[in-house]
């Protein structure tokens, strides 16, 4: 029996090793280990007011920031029987869209393509393959911007407030982050066909689940009230530990999830293979032109995903504007009661996002919040298995087999910091 290990897992949010066990040609274990410590975010709401609590959860990540901050809010409102008007909808909507577009720019340009390039890092592309280096800054910087404009900066913006905003973007600003997105488009438009026209291994491919959010009205989004399944099964957002059925694990920090007993993977490709009948513009024929049934069976191709939901973004961010712009500015909306339950559903750029409350007397009686990576860390193993145990067979290097689980962790672009939330479980 032999061990190979990944000790730090590079290219990824938050610290992460990979460990696999192996009896000559066999895998007789894999495992992708959440080194980081806990979190406890669940257990620090307790007895907060709810507006302490919307700007507690947001500090459990950096990149996924506002993603929380506004599952948080949908719970909140829920609880406290807060109906926002259109106007805060579309803005928070728009915000969401510029972390998405940050987000996955990040993760594709300086993450995923050194590894499509056979290159170490990012900044050995730079001699060869600056151009894709500096688009995809660019776009990350137009991500940023939106965050900021929206939220009232970059990280942990404050302005998104439960039943509102405390300060609503100008029409200049908005119009400004129009015609930007406009002419964005031609940057990610050539990385979608470099993506697409790459070649992944066949080896990989096996069946799994898709689970996302629900977007109302038949649209593609990023957020609603309903859990959608690739099995077609549709579950109300408050049903939604029948989809979850978290669980731990001994050799993690993170919680794990099974629906019907089996793993499966959220995020972008989940969300294009669930909705992308939905898309429509550029970014729908995108779709078109390199969705294939492959899609269902490999994780690689969430790197392809991720540039198409860029794109879509770059299309709606424009229809949202025009929305917003036409729409009178209100004050913000008070809750109507004290006591109450709720649960919050967005896409965070890695998957789908829950936040679920219980307030009482105006305080946070319970919180639940399940993270996108928790949600994929079973399908992450199953994956990274089927990978060694073919170039096992294959009679690969050790370096070389550790390479490829790496590249696979890495498309799923795993956000470690928001997985590990609770204390680690040693079995004896």
């Amino acid at each position: 029996m032999r061990r190979l290990n990944v000790n730090h897992l590079t290219r990824v949010e938050g610290n992460g090793a990979i460990t696999i066990e192996v009896d000559g040609k066999k895998v007789k274990r894999v495992r992708i280990e959440i080194i980081e410590g806990p979190r406890l975010f669940e257990t620090l709401a307790i007895g907060k007011l709810p507006s302490e609590n919307l700007n507690l959860v947001p500090r459990i990540c950096g990149i996924c920031t506002l993603s929380h901050r506004y599952a948080s809010i949908r719970a909140i409102e829920k609880c406290l029987g807060i109906a926002v008007p259109k106007k805060t909808f579309l803005l928070r909507e728009l915000m969401h869209h510029g972390e998405m577009i940050e987000s996955h720019s990040l993760h594709i340009f300086l993450l995923t393509l050194p590894d499509l390039f056979g290159y170490p890092g990012a900044p050995a592309l730079a001699d060869k393959y600056e151009e894709y280096l500096k688009e995809g800054l660019e776009l990350k910087k137009f991500g940023n911007r939106i965050m900021e404009v929206v939220s009232g900066r970059v990280i942990h913006g404050e302005n998104p407030v439960i039943g509102g905003f405390g300060k609503f973007p100008t029409e200049k600003e908005l119009l400004k982050l129009s015609s930007q997105a406009r002419c964005l488009i031609p940057l990610i438009s050539h990385t979608i066909d470099l993506l697409g026209d790459s070649k992944i291994p066949k080896y990989l491919d096996q069946e799994t689940q898709y689970v996302c959010v629900n977007p109302p009205k038949k649209r593609y989004g990023f957020s609603g009230d309903s859990i959608l399944i690739s099995d077609g099964q549709v579950f109300d957002a408050e049903d939604y530990k029948k989809v979850t059925n978290e669980r731990v694990v001994d050799h993690s920090y993170a919680k794990r999830a099974l629906y019907n007993g089996k793993p499966y993977t959220t995020g972008a490709i989940a969300r294009i293979n669930n909705l992308g009948d939905r898309l429509n513009g550029m970014a729908a024929e995108y779709y078109h032109k390199y969705w294939n049934n492959r899609w269902k069976k490999n994780p690689i191709f969430n790197n392809t995903a991720q540039a198409i939901e860029i794109l879509y973004c770059l299309e709606k961010i424009q229809e949202l504007i025009d929305q917003i712009i036409a729409l009178r500015n209100h004050k913000i909306i008070k809750p109507k009661k004290e006591n109450g339950t709720g649960t919050g559903l967005v896409e965070a750029p890695r998957g789908i996002l829950f936040h679920s409350y219980e307030i009482k007397n105006g305080r946070m009686e319970k919180s639940d919040i399940i993270t996108p990576t928790g949600q994929n860390l079973d399908d992450i193993e199953r994956y990274m298995r089927k990978a060694a145990e073919h170039l096992l067979e294959k009679n690969e290097k050790d370096n070389e087999i550790l390479r490829q689980l790496e590249i696979i962790a890495r498309a799923y672009d795993p956000c470690i910091s928001c997985s590990s939330h609770l204390i680690r479980v040693v079995r004896k």
